[in-house]
């Protein structure tokens, strides 16, 4: 395949199922990259040059640290460049698919795995609506299997399952009959929709569900008037006053059977299985992974569970992971999985198809750069030209066959109930299938086999979804990033800044694992994937480096411009051209492919402020984390980010208001980054006033002070002009104060 020419995957003279095509600009992205490297050479030979003829032991350890922080940099972008270099466009035709499947008994079965871990952090209704909008699929329903994982062990999210399973009767067959689009039912009702005493009558129905789910959470208990049938009495008195969040028994629950239940159509229903690992105070626990290989795997650490119990009641061919809130959004999102899974001319290492995280609460400018345009649009195209795109922990439909072994060797299970060749022919509600299931997904199942190893989910760092799409693409599997008009998934943000960093430091303390492990994309992945496709993994492994350039930049410049120490060539001086070109290209470069992939010119303002708050924040604090890890230190372990919003954070949030509240260590370093470049440049514009400086020679200096300084207004804004609980703490800022004073202070002492 040339230029922009299109590829058709499917059989000639019969209608396409997808097509692909690489994008027009790759020529030139290849062009600037070699250009862009002849210059970042030229930039070392600079540093090198100037390393040479230093005059104080200072000026050596300033100049020492910039070729570090550019040597990372140069690094950081070389494997951004891999993204560019054949990004492509995809394509599918789900109206051609009755080519290939003739009727409903042909479409292959769905196990879908929707995990959730504490009802008050991830509340029920949520999870309840996300699951509703994939029980809705547009497609054959005794074909769909849902599995919720209830990692938290809460009856409070079973109950809720026990109300979602009867409204599901009545909004499946409006769904269909309708023809609806918004097959959430909490989206559906907030939106636009047309009125009818039909619509009026579901939409009763789903307050009243809502309304019992949202005071049994107030109540913290499940209400005797709320339990109407002995088998739902019976499921809860499992929780009993020995069952508790880390010691419980594997509960398994039969919500909803296809073939046994039918809606207020007539129609067959969907599987829906509630699903709660056995837990024990003397077994270890793999987060959220170990929750899925026991029904299969959904998001990055409560998946490996969830394997093994779908493999015992359905064993469906293909698996769908989804984050407890990030509902379907296009209830024809498989019929674009079947056009790559179902063509006949499809590259029989397909292991896994990726859909983006896109986000529906976002504000205008969306000011956290939530959206991750880069990670989950840019990137996965680029990718998407070499090997195929990286898991992201949700929206992906996997091959169950991937989960075990290499495409040329499958990895057999311990029993054959496991296999993904293993048909099941008896009802998920026998004893028989039961028993087993429970067996499965006991604690201690996985001591002497290969689950989570080999096979299934992989154990190893805190991004297990990163980790585990590394590992079956480095076996040979190959993947497709799919991306329809109408977006397949939508989900909620953090509207905090404290929970956005949170996460982010969690994933880069996980992605740091799997860098400096004996996995590294920069040895394993080179032998096994190709440097390219090596480069694209590193970029994500090593994320928390930029901390390092990132830091350097936005401290040492404006402590050179208090000291009087100058670092940067002159105006006047031809190196000074180099400088403004790899500054300039690169963000120009940067800002191109965010506007491309569908983003504005506000939204990348904000992506690379974040950039830079991120890099003196959680990547810093990552960073360290990790090396402490490493040394043996006691670090925090996992937790889940809140998806519950209190009503002035979120008017905030909307108000594009930056959410500080918390006295949060990471914002000392935030806070002392705005306050140092904040007086290094008034300094330098009060020296150079006074004709004490000449502006050529302290122009870079200047630049960057100023550009770091435009960048942290919402900082400036949080310490001195707002009054509301969003403010950085007083104690925050004292602190930041007095670090910056004593930075200042040893920094004036080595300058003599």
């Amino acid at each position: 395949m040339k230029g922009s020419t299109e590829e058709i995957t499917t059989g000639h003279g019969h209608p396409p199922l997808n097509t692909v095509k690489v994008r027009r600009r790759t020529p030139l992205n290849r062009m600037f990259a070699a250009v862009y490297l002849a210059g970042a050479l030229a930039l070392f030979y600079h540093h090198a040059r100037t390393l040479l003829s230093f005059t104080t032991i200072s000026s050596f350890l300033i100049r020492f640290s910039f070729l570090i922080a550019d040597i990372v940099l140069v690094f950081m972008w070389s494997t951004t460049q891999s993204f560019r270099m054949r990004p492509v466009i995809r394509r599918e035709f789900p109206e051609n698919l009755k080519r290939v499947l003739q009727n409903s008994d042909e479409f292959p079965g769905l196990d879908v795995f929707i995990c959730t871990a504490d009802p008050y952090k991830e509340p029920p209704l949520g999870v309840v609506n996300t699951a509703l909008s994939v029980m809705a699929y547009e497609y054959p329903t005794e074909k769909i299997s849902i599995y919720v994982s209830d990692d938290g062990g809460s009856e409070l999210t079973l109950f809720a399952f026990m109300e979602a399973a009867k409204f599901a009767g009545y909004w499946l067959p409006f769904c269909r009959k309708k023809k609806i689009e918004e097959r959430c039912p909490e989206a559906y009702f907030r939106s636009n929709y047309a009125y009818c005493s039909e619509t009026e009558d579901i939409k009763i129905k789903y307050e009243v569900m809502k309304q019992r789910i949202e005071t049994t959470m107030e109540r913290g208990k499940v209400g005797d008037e709320y339990v109407t049938k002995e088998e739902e009495r019976e499921a809860l008195r499992k929780w009993t006053c020995k069952f508790t969040r880390q010691d419980h028994p594997t509960v398994i629950q039969v919500l909803l059977e296809s073939g046994e239940e039918k809606d207020s159509s007539d129609s067959l229903m969907p599987n829906l299985i509630y699903v709660s690992r056995q837990k024990s105070t003397a077994s270890p626990h793999h987060f959220k992974a170990g929750a899925l290989n026991t029904l299969g795997l959904s998001f990055t650490l409560v998946y490996i569970l969830k394997l093994r119990v779908s493999a015992i009641m359905t064993n469906s061919p293909i698996v769908l992971t989804l984050d407890c809130d990030m509902y379907s959004n296009n209830a024809l999102t498989p019929q674009h999985v079947l056009c790559y899974i179902c063509d006949p001319a499809m590259d029989p290492k397909l292991g896994y198809i990726q859909f983006p995280q896109r986000f529906h609460s976002l504000n205008k400018n969306d000011i956290y750069a939530s959206e991750i345009i880069p990670l989950f649009l840019s990137n996965p195209a680029g990718m998407d030209g070499l090997a195929g795109p990286s898991y992201v922990g949700t929206g992906c439909f996997f091959c169950r066959r991937a989960f075990f072994g290499p495409p040329s060797s499958m990895v057999v299970p311990e029993i054959p109930e496991l296999s993904p060749d293993h048909l099941v022919d008896k009802p998920i509600s026998s004893q028989e299938v039961l028993a087993l299931a429970n067996n499965v997904a006991g604690c201690n199942y996985e001591e002497d086999n290969n689950w989570g190893s080999k096979v299934g989910f992989r154990y190893g760092s805190l991004v297990e979804d990163y980790y585990t799409g590394y590992h079956l693409q480095c076996e040979g599997w190959r993947s497709r990033f799919c991306q329809p008009d109408r977006e397949a998934f939508l989900g909620d943000v953090p509207v905090t800044l404290n929970d956005v960093l949170s996460q982010n430091k969690r994933w880069s303390i996980g992605l740091l694992e799997v860098g400096f492990s004996k996995y590294s994309p920069v040895t394993l992945g080179v032998i096994a994937m190709g440097p390219l496709m090596a480069l694209s993994y590193a970029h994500y492994a090593f994320w928390a480096i930029w901390s390092l350039p990132i830091t350097i930049y936005g401290f040492l410049p404006q402590l050179a411009l208090l000291i009087n120490l100058p670092i940067f060539p002159k105006v006047s001086d031809p190196w000074f051209i180099l400088y403004a070109f790899l500054f300039m290209s690169s963000y120009t470069q940067d800002c191109i492919e965010f506007v491309l992939a569908g983003g504005t010119l506000q939204r990348w303002w904000s992506e690379q402020r974040m950039w830079l708050i991120r890099g003196v924040t959680s990547y810093l604090f990552g960073s360290v984390e990790f090396s402490l890890k490493c040394l043996g230190f006691p670090t925090l372990g996992f937790n889940v980010t809140s998806k519950v919003v209190d009503d002035e954070q979120g008017k905030r949030y909307e108000q594009g208001v930056f959410e500080f509240g918390v006295t949060s260590t990471m914002f000392v370093p935030l806070t002392m980054a705005a306050m140092i470049n904040l007086v290094s440049f008034f300094h330098g514009v009060i020296e150079i006033s006074r004709g004490r400086r000449r502006m050529e020679e302290w122009f870079i200096g200047m630049f960057i002070a100023g550009f770091v300084m435009v960048n942290c207004w919402p900082i400036y804004e949080a310490v001195v002009l707002r009054k509301d609980k969003g403010r950085i703490p007083t104690k925050t800022t004292i602190i930041s104060a007095v670090l910056v004073f004593a930075l200042y202070t040893v920094a004036s002492f080595t300058s003599l």
